[in-house]
């Protein structure tokens, strides 16, 4: 007895060397990020999307989309999935238990030492066999195979779990991103639509002076050309809106149709966007998370491709009831019977296999390594990024509007001079040409400018909570 416990013990001893677990490696990351407004813990990550975007319409928006996606109805599903397989490997350790029926008749030939043994002791040309029992098989876990299968259960587990928040990150931005796309090719139709007005006017100014002979033909073709060139971009424009009316319906998980919305101008722009410390990104980001659960999924792996390599300790025990006549089958304790084995094996020609899975498992380890360094940085980057957009267009904005107030006003003064003949007709659609661009213009960096802020949101990991 004391041998036997001698060699459990020097198998536990063994066994707690089979497989270092990898672990998470410590990312060498700056106090702050380039071009933070401010360096506190404080973050926008923080937020919860439906607090971050605060016009109704776009709240209602992002809402039907994380109720009737179907990307992320899969996540979800995933998850589900993933929760079976963790309760399953959670039972790896509980002994098999199959209860079992069997009845069987052996004819032996009357020429065989079997057939003779039954005529001479049972006088009888066959003998049947009945048995019902219960059998117990169970693994010893001495190697640490089935305690990995559980945590790479675990590991994938709550991989899934991140995965289902970088969907909903996903949707949330792409939602928001689409929406005020809309709202600037509805603000450039508006514009496109009042020069196609202006244009219309200057055509008609245009052509009464021809008519007078202050001005040639030419004068009516090159204004015609501008009516023209503003009249086109109008149903451009109006083709934009419904596909991205289409597209976020289909983000919804709804078929095509309209999309309730407010104004580009109405929407506020946030006056703080705190960052945080780069360091919250490995909490924040389900991305960088998931990467995190990666290694330790794959951790696990190398545990049970080297466990794989050890011998196997089973126990395996059997008990109920057995005869050689169905009528005294069940007579107690007669029919009893009880049998108690248990065996080692070690894999001998398997062993290139298994060493192959091995080294295998532990090069998917070190590639889990290199890919959470890589999501970490480009974490980092993506944030600097969006915060080197919010203030460069903050800029922009200024510039581009003080340009449409200047245009606006010249091609008043055009309108006005050319009347007077003291401006030429080139004046007058060049002033419009300009004015109709930087409008559009406008409208874009202003977009530009809602959307820098949605991609902050999302890079610092908001949008899941």
């Amino acid at each position: 007895m004391k041998t036997v416990s001698y060699i459990f013990l020097l198998l536990t001893l063994i066994a707690c060397g089979v497989s270092k677990d990898t672990p998470v490696p410590q990312q060498e990351l700056p106090e702050a990020y380039r071009n933070a407004f401010a360096t506190d813990t404080t973050t926008i990550a923080d937020i919860k999307w439906d607090a971050f975007f605060t016009d109704p319409k776009l709240q209602e928006l992002i809402n039907r989309t994380l109720t009737g996606n179907f990307d992320l109805q899969l996540a979800v599903k995933n998850i589900e999935a993933s929760r079976q397989l963790l309760r399953q490997t959670k039972w790896g350790q509980v002994p098999q238990l199959n209860a079992y029926v069997t009845a069987n008749t052996n004819i032996p030939s009357e020429n065989s030492l079997n057939g003779l043994s039954i005529n001479n002791f049972l006088g009888t040309s066959h003998i049947e066999d009945y048995n019902a029992g219960l059998q117990l098989s169970w693994e010893a876990d001495i190697w640490g195979k089935i305690n990995s299968r559980k945590k790479e259960a675990l590991a994938t587990y709550l991989k899934t779990e991140e995965a289902r928040k970088l969907v909903q990150a996903n949707l949330v931005a792409s939602a928001a991103q689409g929406y005020y796309n809309l709202l600037m090719l509805d603000a450039q139709l508006e514009v496109a639509k009042k020069n196609r007005g202006l244009s219309e006017n200057t055509v008609s100014m245009v052509t009464r002076q021809f008519d007078a002979g202050q001005v040639t033909h030419l004068a009516v073709e090159q204004a015609e050309a501008q009516r023209l060139r503003a009249a086109q971009i109008v149903p451009q424009l109006e083709k934009e809106i419904i596909l991205q009316e289409n597209a976020l319906s289909i983000l919804t998980g709804t078929l095509p149709g309209e999309i309730e919305r407010s104004s580009l101008t109405t929407e506020d722009l946030h006056a703080e966007l705190p960052t945080g410390i780069p360091a919250a990104l490995l909490s924040h980001r389900p991305d960088v998370k998931a990467q995190e659960y990666e290694l330790n999924a794959a951790n696990a792996r190398v545990g049970v491709a080297k466990a794989s390599m050890y011998p196997s300790l089973s126990i395996t025990a059997n008990g109920g009831l057995n005869s050689f006549k169905a009528n005294n089958w069940f007579n107690m304790p007669a029919s009893l019977f009880g049998l108690v084995t248990g065996s080692i094996a070690q894999p001998l020609l398997q062993g290139r296999r298994l060493k192959t899975q091995y080294e295998v498992a532990k090069i998917e380890r070190e590639k889990a390594v290199i890919g959470f360094r890589q999501q970490v940085l480009v974490a980092v980057g993506e944030v600097s990024d969006a915060l080197a957009e919010i203030e460069k267009l903050k800029e922009e904005v200024v510039f581009a509007q003080e340009r449409v107030t200047n245009l606006q006003k010249a091609v008043s003064n055009a309108d006005k001079l050319f009347a007077s003949g003291l401006a030429t007709y080139l004046e007058v659609i060049t002033a419009q040409s300009n004015v109709l661009q930087s409008e559009l213009d406008l409208a874009a960096v202003k977009r530009n400018r809602l959307a820098a802020e949605v991609r902050l949101y999302k890079a610092l990991g908001g949008g899941w909570n």
